[in-house]
Order: C-alpha cells, then sequence, then structure tokens
C-alpha cells in the first residue's frame, strides 16, 4: 500500500469522477460536421482543456465565440449516460473532513448538469472555466483551487485522468495522482503515482492511500 500525504484534495471532474464520453463525442461529431472540421481530430487533443481552447486550435479567433457556444448546447440537448465513475462517490463520501475542491475545464452550467446527472455532490470550493484566465494545462485553476482552500499546493494531491490535467498539477507544485480511465497509462507517466480508478484510493491519517 502507498501513502501519498497531503492536507487537501484536487479532484478534476470528467474522466476523474464524471464519465461523461458518450456525449461528449456525439455532440462533437455533430459538431464537427457543421463546421467541415475531422472529429476525432478534434477530440484526440480535447480531454482536459476547455472547450474554448480546443475550438481555438482550429478555428479563426473571430469564429471561437460562436463555435464555442454552438458545442456547448449540443452537449446540453442531452444528459442520458452519465454516470459517476467507480469509486467516486465512494472516494467522496468518505473524505473524513479532508478539504476537497473541484478544478474543471467545464463551465459552471456543464459542471452543474453533469455532476447533477451522475449523482456527484459538489464541495464549496469550485473553480471553472470561466475562474481562470487560462485552462489546463496552465496551473491557475489548481493554484486558484489551493488558495480558496488555505491550502499549500505542495501539500495537496490533485487528482487527474488527462495529460493536460497531469501537467496543470505539478506546475502547481502538487503531487499528482492519474486514473487510467480514459487513456493508457503510457500516456499517464507524468503522474507521481497512477491507480485503474478510484476504487483504488481511500482517506487515510494524513493523506491518501492507494492500492494497486
Amino acid at each position: 500500500m502507498v501513502t501519498l500525504p497531503c492536507t487537501a484534495v484536487l479532484f478534476d471532474v470528467d474522466g476523474t469522477l464524471v464519465d461523461s464520453t458518450p456525449l461528449v463525442e456525439a455532440a462533437a461529431r455533430v459538431w464537427a460536421a457543421e463546421y467541415g472540421l475531422d472529429a476525432d481530430e478534434f477530440l484526440s487533443g480535447a480531454h482536459g482543456r476547455r472547450t474554448s481552447d480546443r475550438v481555438a486550435d482550429f478555428l479563426p479567433a473571430d469564429r471561437v465565440a460562436a463555435a464555442t457556444a454552438r458545442l456547448d448546447a449540443l452537449e446540453a440537448e442531452r444528459t442520458g449516460g452519465i454516470t459517476a465513475l467507480p469509486g467516486a462517490l465512494t472516494l467522496l463520501t468518505a473524505m473524513n473532513g479532508m478539504p476537497w475542491a473541484m478544478v474543471t475545464s467545464m463551465d459552471k452550467e456543464q459542471l452543474g448538469v453533469r455532476t447533477g446527472a451522475a449523482g456527484v455532490p459538489l464541495p464549496p470550493v469550485v473553480v471553472t472555466a470561466e475562474d481562470v484566465p487560462r485552462g489546463k494545462p496552465d496551473p491557475a485553476g489548481y493554484l486558484l483551487a489551493a488558495s480558496r482552500l488555505g491550502a499549500d499546493p505542495a501539500a495537496c494531491v490533485v487528482i487527474e485522468d488527462a495529460p493536460a490535467g497531469i501537467a496543470a498539477g505539478r506546475a502547481a507544485g502538487a503531487t499528482v495522482l492519474a486514473v487510467a480511465t480514459s487513456h493508457d497509462r503510457s500516456e499517464l507517466t507524468a503522474a507521481h503515482a497512477i491507480v485503474p480508478d478510484l476504487t483504488h484510493v481511500a482517506t487515510g491519517p494524513g493523506g491518501l492511500r492507494l492500492t494497486r
């Protein structure tokens, strides 16, 4: 058993606590067809990043706002199939007083819809796309969450499923735990530790306990 010492835990949401992959992929394929783009290429680097940042990789700056709004609208049309990922609810209901926050590339409305559909509770501290000037892999979101919790980023564990989020957590100075729920383990090696999913994580005295 491995222990990751920490005084607070900062969770990514989509792909870490919540699985909305079918919804996101279906919406992206409709959107890409409308804009004459390759859906697979768009999706290949989208996970873990703000929608507007990924859209900006493909469209001119003067089209990004409208195109992002269109993709958000397509995603909002359906919530079926959104579920909590294995171990998420058990871990969140057994934090035993350890402070925790959510740091997501989603906007506030998307976060509310997806966590609500999955039955995942929201903590007092939530950092969404609107709260920071730059999205992951920039560390701004994790630094803001740690500040709001009154925690030293170096004493936090960030839990992530995507390379962009892992990079953000490391840049913030946190210990990063990756869950191999959406990416192959070979893509997550920048994390300090990797587990299959949150069923392998529990709180313990002074930190998180990991089982392989």
